[in-house]
């Protein structure tokens, strides 16, 4: 399952399979920079889909969280869902593709698609970026990873997302940098301190197949 690539530890067909460290909250507050500033919000009640050709990342930590989200569009009833927390101080990002499904009342369905980074030479960059994963699947190699880090005590990736929604104790895992190719996840949200979107196109319509995957 498990071998050495270039200094790093490379998974093939990498799925997230950790058990999230989650306590109940109201909110979810996020971290948008290295311990400055928190904004709390509560996520749509809908996943979206992103795919990409590769991500690189340094600086990355994982680790499990919980997001409050709304149970439908109607946004009347709340709940909550475990996540898996990944985050990274600097991301590039080729050929991402992002995509949501809504139904709206008295028109129907409606997908909402978004590109960019389609150019190498301009790919999508982030710091401080956070996401909540729900589902990732991808080929996956980490320089210097530790697994089993507790949350408090990890030392790479920004800070902690919401102390309120993670058990210092809980488990984490870290690397100096990490390389996904072929990315296929869900997530409920993504926060960043900035997001730069090279070449960025947006559609909307009512054909299925506007979904990345």
């Amino acid at each position: 399952m498990e071998s050495q690539v270039r200094g790093g530890t490379r998974w093939k067909r990498f799925a997230v399979v950790m058990v999230p460290s989650v306590v109940a909250t109201a909110a979810v507050g996020i971290g948008l920079a290295q311990g400055a500033l928190a904004a709390s919000f509560s996520v749509s009640g809908q996943q979206f889909k992103v795919t990409a050709d590769h991500l690189h990342g340094e600086g990355f930590a994982q680790y499990g969280g919980i997001d409050t989200v709304y149970t439908s569009t109607k946004g009347d009833k709340k709940t909550q869902v475990p996540v898996a927390i990944s985050s990274f101080d600097d991301a590039t990002i080729t050929r991402m593709c992002q995509s949501v499904k809504t139904e709206v009342p008295l028109v129907g369905t409606v997908y909402l698609r978004l590109e960019a980074g389609n150019d190498k030479k301009n790919p999508v960059v982030a710091k401080n970026l956070y996401i909540d994963v729900a589902q990732l699947d991808a080929d996956a190699e980490f320089k210097n990873i530790d697994i089993g880090v507790a949350i408090q005590d990890k030392t790479r990736g920004p800070a902690n997302k919401d102390e309120k929604t993670t058990l210092p104790g809980g488990f984490a895992q870290q690397a100096e940098s990490a390389d996904l190719y072929g990315v296929k996840q869900t997530a409920w949200a993504t926060t960043a301190g900035t997001f730069k979107l090279s070449g960025l196109k947006m559609r909307l319509g009512g054909d299925p197949k506007m979904e990345c995957y």
